[in-house]
């Protein structure tokens, strides 16, 4: 089969009437123009032109060059309409901070091959905020944990598993998995930064009242915490890679994975470049890294 690039060349050397002119428009040399239409008249069977001065189009050239032109001008008609169509802008998108850590990075990543004139312009917050921040307009898009409502056209990228977080002395940690009772007698420490919703389904499933030991609001605060002596908690297992030399990520009972899912906002119109980074994400395997000594990778693919 003929390429288009061979059938741009026998255009251009028609319409310029020499293979040096040719070639300047090609913007190739005047020895690869005249192999491209050597090796075109090879696949056809019969010369294409006659190379005198000016070069002119056999009568077989006559014969298939309206069909050339045709191909050429559909693949620049193409060409056009892709450039028109292109993504261009900029997305503002809210995530949490275990998520902006462990997931985030893969998934810029593919957005930036993509999508390469979308910029990706993103807000840390804490669960609470997020859902606010993008009602109000402040943001374009947000990774929403365990959101209750999900947006029409808003897709599940990740799924991971919760993990207690403890010293890497911890006397339980070579155990198949720590309890949430377990973790209690030790100091449970919360973070109202993020994972208490998580922290509380988790006393539920086990029957347990929650009474965290601390609260503090920062998830810095906690894991320092932690480092210290003061007690243990818990944190989705994406967020390995914020845990300190000494402090690491163990397998929980009960078991309790939390969804993280890509949406615009529900009460109002999408950014178009949302959509786009929602289609980019489609069927793209995102592979998270667990750093801070986990035992167990947990399930991570956006669908």
């Amino acid at each position: 089969m003929p390429t288009l690039a061979q059938l741009r060349t026998l255009v251009t050397v028609v319409d310029a009437g020499s293979f040096t002119e040719a070639a300047v428009r090609l913007a190739t040399s005047q020895s690869a123009a005249s192999h491209a239409l050597a090796a075109l008249e090879r696949e056809v069977g019969g010369r294409l032109v006659e190379r005198a001065a000016p070069v002119r189009a056999t009568p077989l050239g006559a014969r298939l060059l309206p069909h050339a032109r045709a191909a050429v001008s559909s693949a620049d008609a193409f060409t056009a309409e892709v450039t028109t169509v292109r993504h261009r802008g900029t997305v503002r998108l809210a995530a949490v901070p275990t998520v902006c850590q462990g997931l985030l990075p893969a998934l810029l990543h593919r957005w930036s091959t993509e999508l390469p004139d979308v910029q990706v312009r993103v807000f840390e917050g804490d669960d609470d905020e997020l859902e606010p921040w993008l009602e109000s307009g402040t943001v374009d898009a947000a990774i929403l944990v365990d959101p209750v409502h999900v947006a029409p056209g808003a897709r599940l990228v990740a799924r991971d598993d919760m993990r207690a977080v403890v010293r890497t002395d911890h006397p339980l940690l070579g155990e198949p998995a720590i309890s949430i009772e377990e973790l209690r007698e030790d100091g449970l420490l919360a973070s109202a930064g993020g994972c208490e919703a998580q922290m509380l389904r988790l006393h539920e499933q086990a029957g347990l009242p929650y009474e965290p030991a601390q609260r503090v609001r920062e998830l810095a605060t906690m894991v320092r915490m932690v480092a210290e002596g003061i007690g243990v908690s818990v944190m989705p297992a994406l967020g390995g890679g914020l845990l300190p030399d000494g402090v690491t990520l163990a397998p929980l009972s009960p078991e309790l994975t939390r969804e993280l899912v890509l949406t615009g906002p529900s009460r109002r119109p999408w950014h178009p470049l949302v959509r786009a980074l929602v289609a980019a994400t489609t069927d793209a395997p995102v592979d998270a890294t667990l750093a801070g000594g986990s035992t167990r990778a947990s399930t991570t693919v956006a669908v």
